[in-house]
């Protein structure tokens, strides 16, 4: 295999970046970029579980707990319930510090793409999801086994 030539490769180096220039842009906002995908699950359907929360931000269900201590210790989080009926929602707090956060992503995507135009965007994005599809078993994909 030629590596230069891998698609996988090439998208991990691609992801790998994307997670540098994340980190360090919403290092700004006291948040790490697993912080920050947390808060954008909360923010799509409260009262998520951990699970729900790890599995959303690609994290182990450790990780997450630890993760939703520190967002709830700064008041980012709430929580109801114990152990595994624990659910977690944003406070007010963690919307305001959330809506700057997810302004300086925005930055980020756009920088990354900009050497697209829309039609471009929207063709990689459908490029995608269709090798997640692929891979996720989706019968809808090309070449999926059913």
């Amino acid at each position: 295999m030629n590596i230069d030539r891998s698609v996988g490769y090439t998208l991990k180096r691609a992801q790998a970046v994307l997670h540098r220039a994340l980190e360090r842009r919403l290092r700004r906002h006291g948040l790490s970029v697993s912080q920050y995908a947390c808060l954008e699950l909360l923010a799509k359907g409260p009262d998520r579980s951990q699970s729900e929360l790890a599995r959303g931000a690609f994290v182990t269900r450790q990780a997450m707990s630890q993760l939703t201590v520190g967002l709830e210790s700064a008041g980012l989080v709430a929580s109801r319930g114990d152990g595994r009926a624990r659910r977690l929602r944003l406070t007010a707090e963690g919307r305001r510090k959330l809506q700057a956060a997810s302004r300086t992503a925005a930055e980020v995507e756009r920088e990354m793409l900009a050497g697209l135009d829309r039609a471009g965007e929207d063709e990689l994005l459908a490029h995608l999801v269709s090798c997640i599809d692929s891979l996720e078993g989706d019968p809808r994909a090309p070449g999926a086994v059913e």
